[in-house]
């Protein structure tokens, strides 16, 4: 990969990292998600009239990546109500970008480098040791966590193949992130009613600026997707669980051990394989 897509999507990691942090100390993570998601919404409403329509036949990759984007959202928040955000992010992130790669193999005809595969194991494998606890993956949360990583790794594709026939990376972000920005709050007004949505809360701006966060993280992914191959910016764009275990130390009480280091140093040696 060139090295400006490696710097813009690390870039996007902590990107990523920050609007979870953010989802993880809300008191009401639906409602946090759903206002994240109507900012982005309202966010690419603003902006799309200036943009080019997107080519027609990736219209139906915008709409399914943001149906699988919505499940996504669901699978994350139930995975957070029972563990820690230094263990079920890394279980989410850490499962994705090995079936990115494969799925991206056998529908987008991609083939990766060695070296690349050898990076991408590294960081899988670093991910995947971050979320242990007492040398087994046994948590609450674990099964929420997986279904988590299955949607990253059906929407990184789907967008990864969607991008490359729309003819404009920004525009195509821009559409497919104003449908899954939409569908969102019609599924929380249809599980709480509108006023249950519509009410004033303390953590409205925290959850609005994360969704103008998030809106910019997987734009720049979207846009790394367009040229790069899919498994390799999926294994760089999970880098964002070093990131995730240090806001967690710094901002949610959560313990950073030498095991987490240790993770931390076989993701960086993957990165800079990649790189």
């Amino acid at each position: 990969m060139p090295t400006y897509l490696v710097l813009l999507t690390l870039f996007a990691a902590l990107l990523h990292a920050s609007w979870n942090t953010l989802l993880r100390g809300g008191t009401d993570r639906l409602w946090s998600m759903t206002i994240m998601c109507a900012t982005i919404a309202l966010t690419c409403i603003v902006v799309a009239p200036f943009l080019p329509l997107p080519a027609y036949a990736s219209w139906k990759y915008a709409l399914l990546s943001a149906v699988l984007h919505v499940g996504y959202n669901l699978s994350l928040v139930r995975s957070y109500q029972s563990g820690d955000l230094g263990q079920t992010y890394p279980i989410a992130r850490g499962a994705s970008p090995l079936m990115v790669t494969l799925a991206a193999a056998l529908f987008a005809g991609e083939k990766m480098a060695v070296n690349a595969l050898a990076g991408i194991g590294l960081i899988s494998g670093g991910i995947l040791l971050l979320a242990l606890q007492r040398r087994r993956l046994a948590l609450p949360g674990l099964t929420y966590s997986l279904v988590t990583g299955v949607f990253i790794a059906a929407y990184s594709v789907v967008d990864g193949i969607g991008v490359r026939i729309a003819g404009n990376a920004i525009a195509y972000t821009v559409w497919m992130s104003a449908l899954w920005g939409a569908l969102m709050p019609a599924l929380y007004i249809g599980l709480r009613g509108a006023k249950s949505l519509l009410r004033w809360r303390p953590d409205v701006l925290p959850a609005a600026a994360g969704g103008l966060v998030s809106l910019l993280a997987y734009g720049i992914i979207i846009y790394a997707m367009a040229t790069a191959p899919m498994g390799a910016v999926s294994a760089l764009r999970e880098t964002s669980v070093l990131f995730a275990a240090l806001l967690g130390y710094l901002f949610l009480g959560e313990t950073l051990t030498l095991r987490k280091v240790l993770a931390c140093t076989v993701i960086a040696t993957g990165t800079v394989i990649i790189g």
